[in-house]
């Protein structure tokens, strides 16, 4: 099959992955109302494009925590990239520094910190989930700030794993040749089979349900890594997220793994920014499959945004080739938009370059 956009590579990856692989990665939780939602939302904001600019050279480059990359288009934390490919996380890795930009290391990686720096330089966020033990927690952070990763990206929305039925149905767990590298000498880095999900059960066996802002704030007293919190989508906690002193905020509803019938990001999107009042940088991640979707998530006032899925399956498909496919056609329709939207530079895009619902609503009751 020829692939010519982000979404072909899913069609492709369901042909190649085991049942149980596949649906781990693209099955949302419940109902899986918020993962069509995270799409759906896209298709709802329309763009105003602006005429008779000049276009001819247009810049992606961003700045992000101070570090400059080539887009503001990033790679979020996916769990167990060997299920996907025998290269996993090195491939991912040598794709996201290929492309200049930023990879986030998942906690539950099949790949160690120390084996994702020994690719090669590169820009890397360490995904965290805090463990019941605090010393896993400290040691792990040690660990990704001596293999030169560069901030840490706080998971808050999982104090326990969302209800995601098909892995209930093919009794997901981590294949017998694969361990979470991060933890295999803690002895944590095994997930037993059970009657159920075996990721739901490490879950709860492992991860704190007393997870708060003072959970937060100890982190801080650890390292001196910038903290970004993962999983913010409301105005109050980004209020919090704010004063608790964190050097960035990602709205995510954890791909819509989590609590089912929340909003998609995208929608969540302005309220949290509004609240951040550009005291901290806003990102976002959850449904970014088009070119389009990145614009309107920077004219939404988000400062870039990580994609997740596309990455898993594109890894499935075709290793790391696959990977930097992804990141070039996601950049070259990224360059393409804000060329036909009139915009030359990533700091030109703003909010009136597009329309909401709420805002075609607003134009109607004015009528």
């Amino acid at each position: 099959m020829e692939i010519v956009n982000v979404s072909d590579y899913e069609v492709v990856a369901k042909q190649k992955l085991p049942k149980m692989v596949f649906d781990y990665y693209a099955s949302g939780a419940e109902d899986q109302w918020t993962l069509h939602e995270n799409r759906k939302a896209f298709e709802r904001i329309r763009f105003r494009p602006r005429i008779l600019i000049d276009v001819t050279k247009v810049d992606l480059s961003t700045t992000v925590l101070g570090f400059k990359i080539s887009m503001p288009i990033m790679i979020a934390p996916t769990a167990m990239q060997k299920m996907a490919h025998p290269e996993g996380e090195f491939a991912t890795a040598r794709a996201s520094s290929a492309a200049g930009t930023i990879m986030t290391l998942s906690s539950w990686a099949t790949s160690s910190v120390e084996e994702v720096a020994s690719t090669g330089p590169g820009i890397r966020f360490f995904q965290l989930y805090v463990y019941k033990n605090r010393h896993v927690v400290e040691q792990l952070v040690r660990r990704a700030e001596r293999a030169g990763f560069k901030a840490i990206a706080l998971t808050v929305d999982t104090p326990r794993l969302g209800r995601r039925e098909a892995d209930i149905k093919n009794r997901f767990s981590l294949p017998p040749y694969l361990t979470l590298k991060n933890f295999e000498g803690l002895d944590l880095g095994k997930m037993e089979k059970t009657a159920d999900s075996g990721l739901a059960s490490y879950v709860a066996g492992q991860i704190v349900r007393s997870l708060s802002w003072k959970d937060v704030k100890w982190l801080q007293t650890i390292t001196n890594l910038p903290i970004l919190v993962k999983g913010v989508m409301t105005a109050e906690d980004t209020r919090l997220a704010v004063q608790a002193g964190v050097q960035g905020i990602i709205v995510s509803n954890h791909g819509a793994r989590q609590l089912d019938y929340v909003p998609a990001t995208i929608s969540s999107l302005e309220e949290v920014v509004k609240a951040a009042q550009g005291r901290v940088p806003v990102f976002l991640d959850g449904g970014v499959r088009r070119g389009t979707d990145v614009f309107k998530a920077l004219a939404l006032g988000a400062s870039g945004i990580f994609i997740g899925r596309p990455v898993v399956f594109s890894l499935a498909a075709e290793g790391e080739a696959g990977v930097r496919n992804v990141l070039q056609m996601l950049r070259d329709e990224f360059e393409l938009t804000m060329a036909l939207a009139g915009c030359c530079s990533v700091k030109e895009i703003n909010r009136n370059y597009i329309q909401t619902e709420a805002d075609m609503i607003r134009s109607i009751s004015r009528l």
